[in-house]
């Protein structure tokens, strides 16, 4: 009788036991464990990140971070994070979060236009990705690769195409580096390629003579003519003569430094530099800002008219007027000048 009492409460031992423990399972894998109001929640992990730094991500996310301890120990996800922007939806379990975090990386939408520099676009693009500006900076600034793909210091800017891209949060720099390369070389296809042909320049020319055009006019319905005063000027040799080129040398010099010319003055067009298309005939050595891709395509498009001259419109803020010969030229810039002086613009 003792020994069948024994037995009784062994079985009844064990089945509590298994009961606990199914219990626990059951907690572990297939009971919500989100504690968050809102449909979904997202996490970000670093390439190199540790369980730890997940944990840190999921514990105000969830209802019992222990569970998921166990059950992440279990599947072995503790050793083996994967990086990137991951979703967890409202009313997951444990074991659907592990399986999300592991292999649903989400791609992001990075954008970026008209940049300055390499250090303002890095400065932009590691505000939207895992990679910071340093890391961005060192990878497009690397020398090997600017020459291996026909780049140089000056032009080197003109490989990043402003625009909407899909990646990964968890990007490297050099990533987004090549990532961008492939994307210049799909966009200078063989039809754009015989376009930049016919105007007897190359892709980077195309960018750099763009960058001039779009600091004249961000009208995308005026660029093309604009580039087509250019063209014309660099067919009869003439200097192109653009003062946003004038701008872009003057802020290169210390004087000139967290200042902004509204008005380009006959200094300007002193200053000894190879960006100072007075002073210099042709193409300056690259682009002076980051042009969009409607100036590009203006330049590939750009209008077949007798037009040499253009001159802000006093009357058409942000448009020209264009002119064929150097008198009516003068009598447009005198009436833009005219304007400016009433507007107490001198410098």
């Amino acid at each position: 009788m003792y020994i069948k009492k024994i037995l009784i409460a062994i079985v009844l031992i064990g089945l509590v036991v298994s009961a606990f423990f199914a219990n626990y399972v059951y907690s572990a894998m297939f009971k919500p464990n989100t504690a968050f109001n809102n449909e979904t929640a997202y996490i970000y992990i670093p390439t190199r990140a540790t369980y730890q730094d997940v944990r840190e991500q999921l514990k105000p996310l969830l209802k019992d971070i222990e569970t998921f301890d166990a059950l992440a120990e279990r599947k072995q996800y503790t050793t083996h994070i994967k990086g990137g922007k991951f979703s967890i939806t409202k009313g997951m379990t444990n074991n659907d979060i592990i399986n999300s975090i592991r292999i649903n990386s989400l791609p992001i939408q990075v954008a970026f236009n008209n940049q300055e520099s390499i250090e303002k676009l890095a400065g932009r693009i590691a505000t939207q990705i895992d990679a910071d500006s340093l890391s961005l900076v060192v990878a497009m600034k690397d020398t090997a690769f600017i020459k291996e793909n026909g780049f140089n210091k000056a032009t080197m800017l003109g490989m990043y195409l402003p625009n909407s891209y899909e990646f990964f949060w968890n990007t490297s720099g050099v990533e987004f580096r090549n990532r961008m390369l492939t994307e210049y070389k799909r966009f200078w296809n063989s039809s754009r390629l015989a376009k930049a042909k016919e105007i007897g320049l190359s892709p980077s020319e195309v960018i750099t003579l763009a960058s001039i055009v779009h600091e004249e006019s961000k009208a995308a319905d005026e660029q093309p003519r604009i580039a087509g005063v250019y063209l014309n000027r660099l067919k009869v040799g003439m200097p192109l003569q653009a003062d946003p080129t004038l701008k872009f040398a003057a802020y290169q010099l210390p004087e000139y430094q967290g200042t902004v010319i509204k008005r380009v003055l006959n200094k300007h067009k002193s200053i000894v530099s190879p960006y100072n298309t007075y002073l210099n005939a042709g193409l300056p050595p690259g682009l002076i800002a980051m042009p969009d891709l409607t100036a590009v395509n203006a330049v590939l498009n750009a209008e077949d008219h007798g037009y040499y001259y253009f001159a802000a419109d006093a009357k058409r803020l942000g448009y020209h007027n264009f002119a064929k010969n150097l008198s009516q030229h003068n009598a447009n810039a005198r009436a833009y000048q005219n304007y400016l002086n009433s507007q107490g613009i001198t410098k």
